[in-house]
């Protein structure tokens, strides 16, 4: 079986303080977007992983991947071995959700594969324990995100109208790090207006907590949100903990944004 997960952006993204857990509350929109990886998850004799597209970092058993499998081997110890294969095309360690995505479509295919019906509410329990950002993909809607990351409230912010851009410059981005450079956090935010709120009136008014610590260590992630305006871009931010940032442009103005070669540029 295939499936074919994709990223998110962050609309606006808020710290709002450190919880008891270890881990932080945050507020955020999700939104999701049309770049997407390829997993496939088929019947074999002992379990592997392998990996194609972009350079997958690390020993097989850190990855998502197998972490999913794993970790439903644990309540269900008869799982039979599955083969998995990935093929990365979202940029790694680059805010934008992509081993979340990769992750939960591992578990639902495999829930699939080994008939263990598990129910969606059931996945979102293993997906959270995966990562925060994960559950969001069991839901791949527009939402409002708060807690962990994993309470959601629906809403549909219209950028149907628009042209947006994501560009990646090819730096991995630690979440732990950016978390915990922080160092201050927000009290609250007005994420629940973005749905009335123009975007035209968006810059200056939303914001991602992370970019004043990613860009004093990474400059160029702030240089590439500098260019999107100077390119007339009607809203750029960082997405997550970066390293992507995206611009929304009027319709059918695309500015030619002549980065280099080694940069990820996707228009959507």
């Amino acid at each position: 079986m295939v499936s074919f997960p994709n990223g998110k952006i962050n609309l606006g993204l808020y710290v709002t303080g450190k919880r008891q857990d270890g881990f932080h509350d945050i507020e955020t929109v999700f939104y999701p977007v049309a770049i997407h990886d390829a997993v496939e998850v088929i019947g074999a004799k002992e379990f592997s992983f392998s990996a194609t597209g972009n350079v997958v970092d690390g020993p097989m058993q850190n990855n998502l991947c197998t972490k999913a499998y794993q970790l439903l081997q644990k309540d269900f110890p008869s799982l039979p071995p599955v083969s998995i294969h990935l093929h990365k095309n979202i940029p790694i360690g680059a805010g934008l959700g992509g081993g979340s995505a990769d992750a939960v479509a591992c578990l639902q295919l495999i829930n699939r594969i080994a008939n263990l019906n598990i129910t969606t509410e059931q996945i979102s329990v293993y997906a959270l324990q995966l990562g925060s950002d994960c559950p969001f993909f069991l839901l791949n809607k527009p939402c409002i995100a708060t807690g962990r990351g994993e309470l959601f409230t629906r809403i549909n912010p219209d950028l149907s109208g628009y042209d947006i851009v994501i560009v990646n410059p090819g730096i991995h981005v630690s979440t732990a790090w950016a978390f915990s450079a922080l160092g201050s956090y927000s009290e609250t935010s007005d994420l629940e207006k973005i749905e009335a709120l123009p975007v035209h009136e968006w810059k200056g008014k939303i914001h991602n907590d992370f970019e004043r610590v990613v860009f004093g260590k990474y400059p160029e992630i702030g240089t590439l949100k500098n260019l999107l305006y100077e390119k007339d871009a009607i809203f750029a931010l960082m997405s997550g903990t970066g390293s992507s940032v995206y611009g929304v442009f009027e319709k059918n103005k695309r500015p030619d944004l002549q980065l280099p070669p080694s940069c990820f540029v996707k228009w959507l």
